[in-house]
């Protein structure tokens, strides 16, 4: 992990640098502030990138004489058979689509978003997965 947060590090200086001399020689607004918003994700990212890796022991990614078999193995549990991200993903869009046609479309997207949310939060301490 300390690669990364040392790549998206020198990321984030690559997009300081880069929104300023756009802003400079531009003077468009847009560019320049999705620029810096870049900047400031990819700032974000490293340092919870830097930060997490102090506290877990060091990755195959991280050593250089590491062969591609030494990371083999779990990487984390994952839910197969979650129907809760497609109702949030429809809640959202129904949520987000009212912004744009009318404020009345949010009146039923953000219950489905509110429900699906609980649901997925709550998935595994009810029902036939409550073992997991």
């Amino acid at each position: 992990m300390k690669i990364q947060g040392k790549m998206f590090m020198w990321l984030s200086v690559f997009l300081l640098i880069m929104a300023i001399v756009y802003g400079v020689w531009s003077k468009e607004p847009a560019g320049t502030t999705a620029l810096f918003l870049s900047f400031g994700l990819s700032i974000m990212v490293g340092f919870y990138l830097g930060f997490t890796a102090r506290r877990v022991d060091a990755g195959a990614q991280d050593n250089k004489e590491a062969d591609v078999a030494d990371d083999a193995g779990e990487l984390g549990f994952f839910s197969p058979h979650s129907w809760q991200p497609l109702a949030l993903g429809v809640g959202g869009a129904l949520a987000f689509l009212g912004v744009a046609l009318g404020w009345w479309l949010l009146y039923f997207g953000a219950p489905l978003v509110m429900l699906a949310l609980f649901g997925w939060v709550f998935e595994y301490y009810r029902g036939e997965n409550r073992t997991q």
